[in-house]
């Protein structure tokens, strides 16, 4: 049976990490504030945005929301951006994605601010990840990978790590962040020929395709760890990830749950973000912010 990977020491060690910063910050009259960009009513983004609120208000963040109809026009969502970028008590910004069909989602990336880019979606955010330079963050759930990783002291130099998935919110940019730990990664994706052989290979399996429950048996070994990056829901409406877990945990070494897993950290990732921002902003010269 696998030791499960769970999300939840690695979100107190965080706490306990920022809880000081952000107490150093608040004696300099600085409380960290993260602005929450977000167009209609789905589900998925109240269900994000309350669990956000909820570890922001743990922490002590405070939570600046932007709420606007679905069918708001493009000249709408900018004038929010450009009022996140013009006001300096906000550090951060989530902008919730994918945006409506109407909207042109690269134009609208790129009006933010990348020093308030806490989730790694602006331009420059996404070249200072592939350069190791520059400004910005990487995006959240890319390094909340890491975050559990080092955690759980799973080993990376010199190891094989299969990364399955393509997108630049998750597989591209983790590959570039595991590059730089000296692993040797492979990254794959749907249309990889004999996928579950090049996965079953590798030492380290990070699985971000999209799929529900796309990885079963045939794809893992004994030995391996094996992160679920994947947020989906199956025919009966059950929230599973990319691994079929009952086929998975019986065989690998460890494993991350879904939920319970990667998605509890990567809320606390951007938290952190969130006050390296802040900490970022009460450094820089008057002007300069």
């Amino acid at each position: 049976m696998a030791t499960l990977l769970t999300g939840k020491p690695v979100v107190d060690r965080l706490a306990q990490e920022l809880a000081p910063r952000i107490e150093a910050l608040g004696r300099a009259g600085i409380a960290p504030t993260l602005a929450i960009v977000r167009m209609g009513e789905r589900p998925d983004d109240l269900s994000y945005e309350r669990t956000a609120k909820k570890r922001a208000e743990s922490l002590g963040i405070a939570v600046h929301p932007f709420v606007l109809p679905e069918d708001a026009p493009q000249e709408a969502l900018e004038a929010a951006l450009d009022e996140v970028n013009a006001d300096d008590s906000i550090h951060g910004c989530l902008l919730f994605r994918p945006l409506p069909a109407h909207i042109d989602e690269a134009r609208a990336c790129e009006l933010l601010a990348p020093r308030k880019d806490v989730d790694g979606i602006t331009l420059a955010s996404l070249a200072s990840v592939f350069t190791d330079g520059g400004t910005g963050f990487p995006p959240s759930t890319a390094a909340a990978c890491l975050e559990l990783l080092d955690h759980y002291e799973v080993p990376l130099e010199g190891k094989r790590v299969a990364v399955a998935g393509r997108s630049l919110v998750v597989g591209k940019p983790v590959s570039m962040m595991l590059l730089r730990r000296n692993a040797t990664v492979t990254l794959c994706h749907s249309r990889t020929e004999n996928l579950a052989d090049v996965v079953r290979e590798a030492d380290v399996v990070i699985c971000a395709t999209g799929r529900a429950r796309m990885f079963g048996a045939e794809f893992f070994r004994p030995g391996q760890t094996v992160l679920d990056v994947g947020i989906n829901f199956d025919a009966e409406g059950n929230l599973c990830g990319d691994v079929d877990f009952d086929q998975a945990e019986p065989i690998v070494d460890a494993l991350t749950p879904v939920p319970r897993g990667l998605g509890t950290v990567t809320t606390s990732v951007t938290m952190a973000h969130t006050v390296t921002a802040a900490e970022a902003a009460l450094a820089a010269p008057a002007g300069g912010r």
